[in-house]
């Protein structure tokens, strides 16, 4: 219990609780032992009621280091503007305690820009020009140099020696092991910066715009936030509400990248998200067929 009790005093340092009474009613809740404490918790706590407790929703993290803690987050509900903790879930530490590395985060950025970069430049040869490549004066007693043609480069409306033959694409591929690190890393950042955030569904009960955007600013979530849920079948509602904002924008857990994270203020998962998230980087990470040097 008084480890229980220590976690959530360090999660009382961030401004994911500040309202005192609140927090005694989180700890009240956490430690409860008796029926009489419970009820008193969910009294002071309304959203205690609608998922009941404990508080601590317990997830089973494969392939975790028994001497590491698992991280630990608040799960928020999106039904309503102003938000209600609706418990607190555990994190694998290997996908959300990534010691940050820049230069891979780097290496996921411009591999990621060069993946959408084409070069349409394109200049014609001389055997492209349609024009006649008749002789422009004859061979002899011209007093000029001979020439066969006025194609050639040299000449005026002439075709282009070394020029850019696109389309051209430098588009290259990233190792499995630098991807998989960059998302770690990525989604580690935003932990650390207090800028993940975890829902349990992203159903809205409105489709108006302004009802999404009242909820991203009274929960101080920045001026643009990443959407992610486990399919890529939007909710009716969000999609509507959403597609107002070019700065709300929403992603499936297949097309999650490094790129995308960065771009936005804050990351939103749904519990869904964050299981597929944690299978797919844990299998990549305990691949035999990985390459380890990064």
């Amino acid at each position: 219990m008084s480890t229980l009790v220590r976690r959530l005093s360090r999660l009382t340092s961030a401004r994911l609780l500040s309202n005192k009474t609140n927090t005694h009613a989180v700890k009240k809740a956490v430690i409860c032992s008796t029926p009489s404490v419970c009820q008193r918790a969910s009294e002071d706590f309304p959203s205690f009621q609608k998922v009941g407790l404990p508080v601590v929703t317990s997830r089973k993290l494969e392939k975790l280091n028994p001497f590491v803690e698992p991280k630990q987050a608040w799960l928020e509900n999106i039904d309503t503007v102003n938000s209600e903790k609706l418990g607190i879930i555990d994190l694998h530490p290997d996908i959300f305690s990534t010691p940050p590395r820049i230069d891979i985060l780097h290496k996921n950025v411009k591999w990621q820009q060069k993946y959408r970069e084409i070069d349409w430049r394109r200049s014609i040869t001389k055997s492209e020009i349609d024009r006649s490549g008749r002789k422009p004066w004859k061979q002899k007693k011209t007093g000029k140099h001979r020439a066969g043609n006025s194609l050639a480069p040299q000449w005026r409306h002439g075709g282009v020696a070394n020029g850019p033959r696109g389309p051209k694409s430098d588009f290259y591929m990233l190792s499995y092991s630098e991807r998989e690190l960059g998302l770690r890393i990525a989604l580690s950042v935003k932990y650390a910066q207090n800028d993940l955030h975890i829902v349990n569904t992203l159903d809205i009960p409105t489709d108006e715009p302004d009802f999404l955007q009242e909820l991203v600013d009274t929960r101080y979530w920045g001026f643009s936030a990443l959407f992610v849920d486990d399919t890529d079948i939007m909710p009716v509602n969000f999609a509507l509400a959403s597609c107002e904002f070019g700065q709300f924008n929403y992603l499936p857990v297949y097309g999650l990248n490094v790129y995308s994270i960065l771009k936005h203020e804050s990351l939103v998962l749904t519990i869904a998200a964050v299981e597929k998230i944690e299978k797919m980087l844990l299998d990549q990470m305990y691949s035999p067929f990985q390459n380890k040097k990064v």
